[in-house]
């Protein structure tokens, strides 16, 4: 086994974390890496450095290598901009593959800012688009001939209930429909087969599993066979085919290349690149059966020692992520006061208590202790202080 490698993350000392589901920890050597990157490159070369450090290449470079560990092809991935952004930008491409159709098919428990880039994305093209949220396990049976895109984050955000991502994308291209995956909660926690699944698009963040840090750049996929005839919404400088021709009109730049909008953050792309280099000699399989093995081990302590927290995630772990949740009436001062004796997690509202399992710095000591500790708020009710109930901007 080569997993847990604790040794490649700077963790706090004393610190559990089981909040890599939300952002990652620091990889070691990714600070020096920035600091070179600022110093050395920007300080010494200045804008030379665009050539003569390879910034320029940096977001293909980064693309790829996330591209081997969402089961897609070299070339395929492209790096930049934020998630919200690459959601806009494939949900536009996707319905002018569809021009006839008007119904935008998702579920009730996507994350919410996916729902707002359709709604923001609708009420700008006011052309008579319809977005439909039906619930998760609905979501087949309302896939019909009248869907445009079907746009689905695979791993859900609060509870780790898990779509069929082979079954979902087969009944959409059996009426027709485009397929989108938000990946935010599958990259780098369960193994993903892009090219194996036919999807049109595939969307995701850097920042929770791979840990590339705040902020750090989202990335968009699109199916190679089709790249060349996807028409961007957003037609920026560095999706040119020739930017420094400074051409009037837009040309746009062979393969999944045109997909990129700005300038790219060349010092989060560097942290990013350097992050995964703990992925190296690491196979996804091993990653999602280790997680398997934390996860179900926190679900059977957790029940024996705190009998009035509900598990909210599926039972079976072939039908959730890499993260389990717990429903708590008092769920946001409980976690703050398991943060507070070094067990970090997080709360969604209404009631989730949230964990993520990342077999990179995680094992089963780690999960033991987290759950004895877990048993010391709850039993003794310590989530009671009023110093717990007050709520922070980021919960």
């Amino acid at each position: 086994m080569t997993l847990p490698r604790k040794h490649l993350f700077d963790l706090p000392p004393g610190v559990i974390y089981l909040d890599g589901n939300s952002l990652g920890p620091l990889p070691k050597g990714a600070a020096e890496r920035a600091q070179r990157t600022i110093t050395d490159e920007w300080g010494g070369q200045l804008i030379r450095a665009w050539n003569s450090a390879g910034w320029m290449a940096l977001p293909q470079q980064v693309g790829d290598r996330i591209a081997g560990l969402i089961g897609a092809a070299p070339g395929s991935v492209a790096t930049g901009d934020t998630l919200s952004i690459k959601v806009y930008q494939a949900l536009a491409a996707a319905l002018k593959m569809r021009p006839d159709r008007r119904v935008i098919l998702s579920d009730s428990g996507n994350f919410p800012s996916d729902l707002y880039m359709a709604q923001g994305l609708i009420g700008t093209i006011d052309k008579g688009y319809e977005l439909r949220t039906p619930a998760p396990q609905d979501v087949a049976e309302a896939i019909t001939e009248e869907v445009a895109v079907v746009m689905l984050t695979q791993v859900d955000y609060r509870s780790g209930r898990m779509h069929d991502m082979a079954a979902i994308t087969a009944r959409a291209h059996a009426v027709g429909a485009v397929m989108i995956w938000d990946l935010a909660h599958s990259a780098g926690a369960v193994p993903v087969d892009l090219a194996g699944s036919n999807a049109e698009f595939a969307v995701g963040c850097t920042y929770k599993y791979l840990n590339g840090g705040p902020g750090a750049p989202a990335f968009i996929y699109v199916r190679p066979d089709i790249v060349d005839n996807i028409q961007p919404a957003l037609s920026g400088w560095l999706g040119h085919d020739a930017p420094f021709a400074m051409e009037p009109e837009y040309r746009p730049a062979m393969a999944t290349e045109r997909m990129r909008v700005g300038t790219p953050p060349i010092v989060q792309l560097v942290l990013l690149d350097a992050a995964l280099d703990a992925w190296e000699g690491v196979s996804m399989a091993e990653v999602r059966a280790a997680s398997q093995v934390l996860s179900e081990r926190f679900i059977r302590e957790v029940e024996a020692r705190c009998p009035t927290l509900r598990l909210a995630s599926p039972r079976d772990p072939q039908a959730r992520g890499s993260q389990v949740s717990f429903a708590f009436d008092h769920g946001y001062a409980a976690m703050q006061a398991l943060i507070d004796r070094g067990v970090i997690g997080d709360f969604r509202a209404p009631d989730i208590m949230r964990f993520g399992f990342t077999p990179l710095y995680l094992d089963e000591a780690d999960v033991v202790r987290a759950a004895e500790i877990l048993e010391e708020v709850i039993g003794q009710e310590l989530w009671r202080d009023p110093k717990y109930q007050t709520r922070s901007r980021v919960t």
